[in-house]
């Protein structure tokens, strides 16, 4: 089969051409970058230069393939840039949808477990028993307004599935994206949220999205997830890769509202938000638990031991330099609570 991939430069997405290719499949990929993409350096991917924003172009990258996996998105969790998540979450979905509808190719669109709403640590959620109340931010809200477009679309013919990843964390995680909360952990800090979330392997996750490809019928929904795990568990996991301690405390509830005023108020008068504020301490502060058990009875999925996550992510941010100069890359922010 061949295969358009779009955000194949992020985490997901990167992950995911690796996957196909050891396959053996063809991998087209669309990308705005027209510079040479270290991301994709040495990978035998047929190069599309695009956005999903524009139409054209998407029609343009989506001919001749027999599916598009559609992992493009912008993330930022706050209370900031809902234009740009619009323009890039829901109208570009549109437009990789339309593609796919009229030239009758398969998608699998590629969500997260943060539409489904909210699961407990002790009784995790399913594709549909998530319970709402999560802390309505732009990235989640208009990843929920992307799924509604691709399931218009389903009911107009198109053969698309939709997969919700948790948070992910393995190697090639070039920008980083949720390896930035994974670096910051490791950098140091005594205090983690106070909720739970679940934590999976990239990895398995794209394992689990070329089988959706493959097997998943039209319209299915599947979580690939990973463990669930209190904040403060998941953060000591990952300090113990580099041989720290990790977190000793829950940031309780007054904290929690003081750091909240104070980012939005900076935000507020700078113009500036940081991967800390009101949303993502929110969130931090919400259970986020979900099972995987549709996709391993399936799909074939598979989570693998968490410590050989947090091992392996870890020696590639070491191995690719992200380790001794990761302040630059991480920022002053711990990054989002988000996958």
């Amino acid at each position: 089969m061949k295969y358009l991939i779009t955000g194949a430069t992020g985490l997901i997405g990167n992950n995911t051409v690796r996957q196909l290719l050891a396959q053996g499949e063809q991998v087209r990929v669309l990308t705005r970058q027209k510079t040479p993409l270290v991301e994709l350096d040495g990978l035998n991917v047929e190069i599309c230069h695009g956005d999903i924003r524009d139409a054209a172009s998407v029609q343009t990258a989506v001919r001749n393939v027999d599916c598009v996996i559609h992992a493009a998105a912008h993330v930022q969790v706050g209370w900031t840039q809902q234009k740009l998540h619009q323009q890039v979450n829901v109208e570009g979905t549109r437009n990789v949808a339309a593609a796919a509808c009229g030239q009758k190719v398969r998608l699998v669109h590629i969500s997260t477990i943060n539409t489904l709403g909210l699961g407990s640590l002790a009784n995790p959620a399913n594709e549909e028993t998530g319970q709402p109340g999560l802390v309505p931010c732009h990235y989640a809200t208009s990843k929920a307004d992307a799924e509604k477009v691709v399931q218009q679309f389903i009911d107009r013919g198109l053969d698309a599935v939709i997969v919700h990843p948790s948070f992910s964390l393995g190697p090639w995680d070039w920008k980083p994206s949720s390896g930035r909360m994974f670096l910051a952990v490791n950098r140091g800090t005594v205090v983690a949220p106070s909720g739970a979330y679940n934590v999976s392997d990239v990895r398995d996750v794209s394992a689990g999205i070329a089988a959706a490809a493959k097997l998943a019928p039209t319209g299915r929904r599947y979580i690939l997830g990973g463990h669930n795990l209190s904040y403060l568990d998941a953060w000591r996991a990952f300090a113990q890769a580099s041989g720290k301690v990790g977190p000793r405390f829950r940031l309780g509830p007054i904290a929690r509202c003081v750091a909240s005023v104070g980012t939005d108020l900076w935000t507020r008068y700078t113009g500036i938000e940081g991967g800390v504020n009101s949303a993502s301490l929110g969130i931090g502060s919400q259970e986020t638990c979900f099972s995987s058990q549709r996709a391993e009875k399936e799909l074939g999925y598979r989570i693998r031991n968490l410590k050989e996550t947090v091992t392996d992510a870890w020696n590639w941010f070491c191995e690719h330099g992200y380790v001794d100069h990761h302040r630059s890359h991480v920022g002053r922010a711990a990054a989002s609570f988000l996958p």
